[in-house]
């Protein structure tokens, strides 16, 4: 991960700048000009990690979410709930979005897509 660099003349922060005649990238100072030539091309990374346990808490907590709507008109096929919240959301690999429904029964769970 890139860290800040500092200007060797005034100790102020060097900002990444262009050299768009030679297309490479520069740290460059705003105060003195002084001006360094990038070691890599990546100017920031934002790596983000999810634990398991953290992306499963969060789909368990949906059918709990007061801000998502419900429906009673359908049935869960697992436990015969008449209860379910719905989101409309896109699969991987698939074009277009469909209903996803998850049962309110705490006991259940169960998710399908329409």
């Amino acid at each position: 991960m890139s860290t800040l660099k500092f200007c060797g003349g005034c100790n102020n922060v060097l900002y990444p700048t262009e050299d768009k005649e030679n297309k490479v990238l520069l740290h460059t100072c705003r105060y003195c000009n002084h001006e360094e030539r990038a070691d890599t091309n990546i100017v920031y990374r934002n790596k983000l990690h999810h634990s398991v346990q953290r992306r499963t808490r969060e789909l368990e907590n949906v059918a709990a979410d007061p801000t998502l709507p419900r429906t009673k008109s359908v049935r869960c096929s697992q436990c015969n709930h008449g209860e379910a919240v719905f989101f409309k959301a896109t699969a991987k690999g698939e074009e277009g979005s469909a209903l996803n429904f998850v049962c309110c029964n705490p006991t259940c769970g169960n998710r399908w897509r329409e």
